[in-house]
């Protein structure tokens, strides 16, 4: 690179890319210097004329190997049960590119092919982990853009409400292993998530308040929860081996895995199409359905980060809207005072 005068005015003159560059800046030579200088700046940082370097190609499976890793590290232990799962579907239909070789068309052509194998919801949820995948790749500097950018979720997907009602609670309470029973009893009476439930320690609860602290929520935030005399019954009987409240079997572990005896506690109840986390949704079903409960104490109970995703719940209530209205009925009825002196004189003067 190089700076020359002609004349009056400087020029700076230079090759890019096997291509000559010349360019007038004019009668100063330190603005040529400069103009030069931050051209060599802006091809060493590949930024010369928008210039990026393309990074090296990757394969969708060692990426997401690597994606695995970071989550692993970053992501609660159930969000990474999920993405494990969403990753094995995924690799079906890309594991053969180089995440440069995807695009928007192929994902939308694997979308319209994975709907028509699974609901709807899982669609959405394998997309989901695709997306959050691509997005790290931009920002690692793996990808230069996300083929996801511009794919949308699929719309009109509802999100399930099962719950049971109180005899079905105590019937699959009934059912429950030794080790499960107290597990299903303090998810049904506190709302807690599994993960809360069997991560729970014994410093955490405070029996003299009736108070459960959570600290590792979904939200990330410190939550309160009130125990009734039920829970508070139920975990004093435990015999306490450890920090933890439900034990693995490693020492010092808690336990992790309680889905074959659910699932066994399921099919001697006869109950069928129900989850684990659903027992969240029968805690909050069973208080609005009381009609004791607003959906406001709800939230907090629920400890959910809007109103909206409490709002889910409120269909289970449909006498609030009409308490509401009674109350207006109520005030629209009253007679106002001077109204009720006209009406006085008007009964004093009729009487015969």
């Amino acid at each position: 690179m190089a700076i020359y005068q002609r004349g009056e005015n400087w020029y700076i003159d230079f090759t890019f890319k096997g291509q000559r560059v010349r360019e007038s800046i004019g009668p100063s030579k330190k603005n040529a210097q400069k103009v030069i200088d931050k051209k060599k700046t802006e091809i060493v940082e590949n930024k010369y004329l928008d210039v990026r370097k393309e990074p090296d190609p990757i394969r969708f499976h060692d990426f997401a190997k690597e994606f695995l890793e970071w989550a692993k590290v970053n992501h609660k232990p159930s969000s990474r049960v999920r993405e494990l799962s969403n990753m094995r579907t995924l690799e079906e239909a890309f594991n053969n590119r180089t995440l440069h070789e995807i695009t928007s068309w192929d994902i939308e052509k694997w979308k319209v092919k994975r709907k028509g194998e699974v609901k709807p919801a899982t669609v959405n949820r394998d997309l989901a982990t695709l997306k959050s995948m691509l997005s790290k790749a931009v920002e690692w500097g793996k990808l230069k853009e996300s083929p996801t950018k511009k794919v949308k979720l699929l719309k009109g997907v509802t999100k399930r409400l099962r719950y049971l009602m109180p005899d079905e609670v105590q019937t699959l309470i009934s059912n429950c292993s030794d080790h499960l029973r107290p597990i299903v009893i303090v998810a049904v009476h506190t709302g807690m998530r599994k993960g809360e439930i069997l991560s729970l320690r014994w410093d955490q609860v405070d029996f003299e308040k009736g108070i459960i602290t959570l600290t590792d929520t979904k939200n990330d935030q410190k939550r309160y929860v009130p125990m009734d005399e039920t829970v508070k019954s139920t975990l004093s009987t435990i015999e306490r081996k450890g920090e933890y409240i439900f034990c693995g079997l490693k020492p010092g572990k808690p336990l992790v895995w309680i889905e074959l005896s659910f699932h066994n506690a399921l099919e001697k109840s006869g109950i069928e199409d129900f989850k684990i986390h659903d027992l969240r949704h029968t805690f909050a079903s069973n208080l609005i359905m009381s009609g004791k409960v607003d959906l406001m104490t709800l939230k907090e109970l629920l400890g959910h980060k809007t109103i909206e995703m409490t709002l889910r719940y409120a269909h289970l209530a449909p006498d609030h809207k009409m308490r509401a209205v009674n109350v207006l009925d109520e005030v629209m009825s009253q007679i106002p005072p001077h109204e009720k002196e006209q009406e006085a004189k008007v009964l004093k003067f009729g009487r015969k």
